[in-house]
């Protein structure tokens, strides 16, 4: 059983999409998607520097057109994803979701923009950021967040938990970290997935009022709490709610195993999700899809895993959360 998955903003790097546009009609499904934007993608992926793509009005959508864009090298122009589920960390939800034919790749991509406009509207708003930490024992990483009051916006797995809040309670984590705790700051623009972040949700919620999301080709692997989804409203509710709480990646790999996940494929800018998943899901087959030359292993894995094995949904309507 395969599982494609879409990792989230932070993944991308300056240049990660230069060997991909060598690919004939790569960087004209790109333009496109562009002009949708109203960012010049091509160029955000190929030449600008590490500050510009960190912004996040211009990193959501990079990643996102990114993932979708490598995606159709894969399947090939509307061709049905080849996995029996997929999932996102994060703004990967949205990739996801459009992946899964919930949403079309214009709709993500004019969702993904105003997500990215709103977070960083609400991140201006107050000095606020995210650190990594690494190690140490759960309960008591949980108390020096809760201490510092800070949240907890990203709990990954592995003895990895994202702590988001002001730029002062994460200095003040810096100075006294959990014991056998390592904390690096990320370089993102504020605390995603936190209650700063509910600005927002509010803008958000009114552009996907807009939409008519379809039911889900294959079903999405919510990053909420792991559930499988095959509703299509209630993916694209999920998606709005996220954005100001919690990323439970660690729920979604418990529930790939859970399920017998045998491969795991992860779209370009690809690595981090592939890095979590070797140290959680051992014995399963996994792949970072970065460059063109990766796609000839890429469709091995889809031959030998590919779509095979869907489960049932355990949501199946509208407000369940």
């Amino acid at each position: 059983m395969l599982v494609i998955v879409c990792p989230g903003q932070g993944s991308q790097v300056p240049g990660f999409l230069a060997p991909w546009l060598e690919l004939p009609g790569f960087s004209t499904r790109l333009r496109w998607l562009s002009a949708v934007a109203g960012t010049d993608l091509v160029a955000h992926g190929t030449t600008s520097d590490a500050e510009t793509i960190r912004d996040t009005a211009v990193a959501q959508p990079l990643i996102v057109a990114s993932g979708l864009a490598v995606l159709g090298e894969l399947t090939g122009a509307g061709g049905a994803l080849p996995a029996a589920l997929t999932s996102g960390h994060s703004v990967g939800e949205i990739t996801a979701a459009a992946a899964a034919g919930v949403l079309t790749p214009e709709q993500a991509v004019v969702l993904v923009r105003e997500r990215g406009r709103a977070m960083a509207a609400a991140s201006a708003a107050t000095p606020t950021g995210m650190s990594a930490v690494l190690g140490g024992d759960a309960e008591e990483v949980a108390e020096v967040l809760a201490r510092h009051g800070l949240t907890a916006a990203n709990a990954n797995g592995g003895g990895q938990v994202v702590a988001a809040g002001t730029l002062e309670a994460l200095q003040a984590l810096a100075g006294d970290p959990p014991a056998k705790a390592r904390v690096v700051p990320l370089q993102v623009a504020g605390a995603f997935h936190t209650e700063h972040m509910a600005p927002a949700v509010e803008v958000l919620a009114g552009y996907a009022a807009a939409l008519e999301p379809q039911p889900a080709r294959t079903p999405v692997v919510s990053n909420t709490d792991g559930a499988v989804l095959t509703d299509g409203p209630e993916v694209l509710r999920r998606i709005v709610a996220q954005v100001s709480r919690p990323v439970r990646w660690d729920l979604c790999t418990e529930r790939f195993a859970e399920l017998g996940v045998t491969a795991l494929l992860e779209l370009a800018p690809a690595g981090t999700l592939v890095n979590l998943a070797k140290r959680q899901l051992k014995g399963v087959e996994v792949l970072a899809l970065k460059a063109p030359e990766d796609l000839d292993r890429a469709r091995a894995l889809v031959a030998e895993h590919g779509g095979t094995g869907a489960p049932s949904p355990d949501v199946t309507a509208a407000g369940a959360l």
